[in-house]
């Protein structure tokens, strides 16, 4: 997936990068005697996987602000993603790759052989018309899902459960990957997108490859509307509000604010938040890269 730069007509165009996507359609080259394929990646979504998605503004059940600089943004709908890919054995095609204005990355429409349908997060790579499976027969190849007991160590893996069942939790948003390193006893020693390595039942699933739309981390916005299209209202600092609304305002002229900390007091550089019992713990072999 590419990105366009605009040339300076306008000012928010000037430092404007955005991605590349359109409803391209590819014919298949067809066997002789066989008819012709169209392959179609289309921008509607499938209309039995979209359920309504309402949006909360940042109020509670209350209809109080519990999160600030949140409101407006345009409608979405919600795709249901099958994150836990059980249909085991069962052949699935590509029939599209799409938008998904929830997530960074890109989504491709399944039809199984048995006649269902569903969504799954699209990998680099990943081309309409392809065939994708689940299940420990599986080969390990990109698109299949399978048990970390059956992929092969130092392979590129995404979408990993924490707990066999639960359904993909770890390495879901555009371009991350983890690395499945080594095998100890029942459990797998994955490398995550953080830097951290940690332990992951065997029997947990996760998906061969990489997550696509991996430039989605080169774009850039260019105004302050696009924000606002996506339900983010302006945020203003905490140096600049009176003693009385934050912990670091106040002060003649521009002052320094004192050490960084939320609104609440907490500081925000160099506090630890995780709580030393917490379960998981046990389960880490190194932390996150500071």
């Amino acid at each position: 997936m590419a990105v366009r730069k605009f040339k300076p007509v306008t000012p928010g165009q000037r430092h404007k990068i955005i991605g590349v996507f359109r409803n391209e359609i590819a014919i298949a080259k067809p066997a002789e005697g066989a008819e012709k394929v169209k392959k179609v990646s289309k921008i509607t979504p499938e209309k039995s996987l979209v359920v309504g998605k309402r949006s909360t503004g940042g109020r509670n059940s209350s209809g109080h602000l519990s999160t600030r600089y949140r409101g407006g943004g345009h409608k979405r709908k919600l795709r249901l993603i099958d994150f836990k890919r059980t249909n085991d054995g069962v052949p699935a095609t590509v029939k599209s790759i799409e938008y998904d204005p929830n997530r960074s990355a890109r989504i491709a429409l399944l039809y199984y052989t048995d006649g269902s349908k569903a969504y799954m997060i699209a990998p680099n790579g990943l081309q309409v018309g392809q065939t994708v499976m689940s299940g420990e027969e599986a080969a390990p190849e990109v698109g299949n899902c399978l048990p970390l007991a059956k992929i092969p160590v130092g392979t590129l893996i995404h979408c990993i459960e924490l707990r066999p069942g639960q359904g993909a939790a770890m390495a879901r948003s555009a371009g991350t990957f983890a690395q499945l390193t080594s095998r100890e006893g029942n459990y797998a020693i994955i490398k995550l997108p953080s830097g951290e390595t940690r332990k992951v039942l065997l029997a947990c699933r996760a998906t061969v490859g990489v997550v696509g739309n991996s430039d989605h981390a080169l774009e850039q916005s260019g105004k302050a509307g696009r924000s606002r299209w996506l339900g983010r209202r302006p945020h203003n600092r905490g140096v600049v509000m009176n003693p009385v609304d934050h912990p670091m305002g106040g002060g003649e002229g521009r002052q320094s604010g004192g050490h960084p900390r939320s609104r609440t007091g907490l500081y925000a550089k160099g506090l630890k938040t995780r709580s030393p019992k917490k379960h998981s713990s046990k389960y880490i072999i190194e932390r996150r890269k500071k």
